[in-house]
């Protein structure tokens, strides 16, 4: 295995200078696992390539890491760097020590890593000969520069084997566990960044991976008992575990996209530091995670749901896997999708309780909700044009794009009233409701709202996703608390 050609060192070293300073990449250079990064990548490019990496994985490890480096090419630029890792190599480097890399990781990710950098003088990763893990790396480190004539610099117990034959053990973000350990099998040991997140910490970092505010969009499930005034209890129970198992459903694919989607994510102002992007927590994790919750909710809902619901809440996985994999780079197309994914959990809700649904609402919902979509691209928009970029990451979008966008929100939401209103004149309100001239105050509380939301979004005061603006904008509760008490006046008055 050849070293890659060495970068040019800032200081001469000398004779009292400290012996090689070599450090582990995945987890200690930065906060994640390049064979994870790739496969991932791959996936989400080339999905049915990639499902033959078992192939690979036969013809041994360094065989499958070369596949999903080139079928996963990564911008190495946006990846999560340890910066207090890197500030203690840069110092030691002003020292004159020499900077040696050793990675596990594929050659030309490892080589890709080090120019971007500038900090190594060597560099040596996983080729087709041989993965470079473990007792492989402490060889070669041992034929390079002699037993115990370099430092290491690791997170994992794999590195023991390294540690072991190292003049000096160094630690980044190793666990309490890990630390004890190295400590009792080595009498040379500094920890740079140790991890001092507790069990608490650690298990609120893994929630939001599971995005729990985003569950507000379920209660959606919940409009079909609204409109026909079904309130028994056992209704009102189904319709709980509906909302439950759509909320597990949901996250299982809130993982599995911000699997999909870390590059961008990295890119974007707020999302770099959700838990997969920002590596707070391992993408091994989130591919299990993932499956795992898929199951739960399947399974569950397979045992208690009517199979009309199960039928909803595949179609609405399918669906939500194929925006995250495609849809959401198709310009207009992704806003359709979004918008139907809400008005699906609407029709989950009637088909969890047995209740027919109105073509009316289905309407109202649909355009109402494409507005809202809409919505969310405006203000990613409005977020690229302050920033001075020219397109969304993982996008079809342009900031040039947000008049016609703009023009076609507002049509969107107004269409959402207008079906409103004909509901409220046709036959079929009078046998729901009493007094359905009072439904007629909804419609103008519907109009402010939707004219402020675009207005907010304009001005670039709108989050990311309304849906999570809307649940905590006292103004839109308001409105929508004074939408329900009209409609139980008609109802009942």
């Amino acid at each position: 295995m050849q070293p890659s050609s060495p970068t040019p060192s800032s200081a001469t070293r000398t004779d009292a200078v400290a012996p090689p300073l070599v450090v582990d990449l995945d987890g200690t250079l930065i906060r994640t696992d390049l064979l994870y990064e790739t496969a991932m990548r791959a996936g989400g490019r080339t999905p049915l390539k990639s499902m033959a990496a078992a192939v690979h994985l036969l013809r041994g490890k360094a065989t499958m890491k070369s596949f999903f480096a080139e079928a996963g090419a990564l911008d190495v630029s946006t990846l999560p760097y340890n910066e207090e890792c890197i500030a203690f190599l840069r110092r030691e480097r002003a020292r004159g020590r020499e900077i040696i890399l050793a990675s596990a990781s594929d050659q030309r990710l490892a080589d890709a890593i080090a120019k971007h950098l500038g900090l190594f003088d060597e560099v040596y990763g996983t080729g087709a000969d041989r993965n470079l893990g473990g007792a492989a790396k402490a060889e070669l480190l041992c034929a390079k520069y002699g037993e115990r004539g370099f430092d290491y610099i690791a997170d994992r117990k794999v590195d023991m084997a390294v540690w072991r034959r190292a003049r000096k053990a160094l630690t980044v973000n190793a666990s309490p566990a890990l630390r004890r350990l190295l400590e009792g099998v080595h009498n040379d040991v500094e920890h740079i960044a140790p991890d001092g997140r507790g069990l608490g910490q650690r298990l609120t970092t893994l929630l939001k991976v599971l995005r729990p505010h985003q569950w507000v969009k379920n209660l959606l499930i919940f409009v079909p008992i609204l409109t026909a005034h079904r309130f028994e209890p056992a209704v009102l129970l189904t319709a709980m575990l509906a909302f439950g198992l759509f909320s597990v459903v949901a996250s299982s694919v809130y993982a599995l996209n911000d699997l999909l989607d870390l590059e961008a994510d990295r890119r974007h102002p707020r999302k770099r530091h959700r838990p997969f992007a920002s590596g707070a927590v391992p993408i091994a994790w989130g591919m299990v995670l993932a499956p795992l919750l898929l199951g739960l909710g399947f399974g569950l809902a397979a045992l208690t749901m009517p199979w009309q619901f199960l039928v909803a809440l595949g179609l609405y996985y399918a669906l939500t896997l194929s925006y995250s994999a495609w849809l959401k780079r198709r310009v207009i197309v992704d806003v359709i999708c979004l918008g139907l994914l809400y008005t699906l959990r609407i029709i989950a809700g009637g088909l969890a309780v047995a209740i027919p649904l109105s073509p009316w609402l289905l309407a109202l919902s649909m355009f109402l909700f494409l507005s809202l979509a809409i919505m969310k691209r405006m203000a990613e928009l409005e977020d690229a044009r302050r920033t001075e970029r020219e397109v969304i990451a993982g996008r079809g979008y342009q900031p040039d794009d947000l008049p016609v966008l703009q023009a076609m929100g507002v049509a969107s939401g107004y269409i959402g009233v207008l079906v409103l209103a004909l509901y409220i004149n046709s036959a079929t309100v009078t046998e729901l409701y009493k007094s359905p001239t009072i439904l007629w105050g909804t419609c103008p509380l519907l109009l402010y709202w939707i004219s402020r939301l675009m207005m907010k979004t304009h001005r670039s005061q709108m989050h990311d996703d309304p849906i999570v603006f809307v649940a905590k904008d006292p103004i839109s509760l308001f409105i929508g608390f004074c939408i329900v008490f009209l409609m139980f006046l008609g109802a009942y008055l």
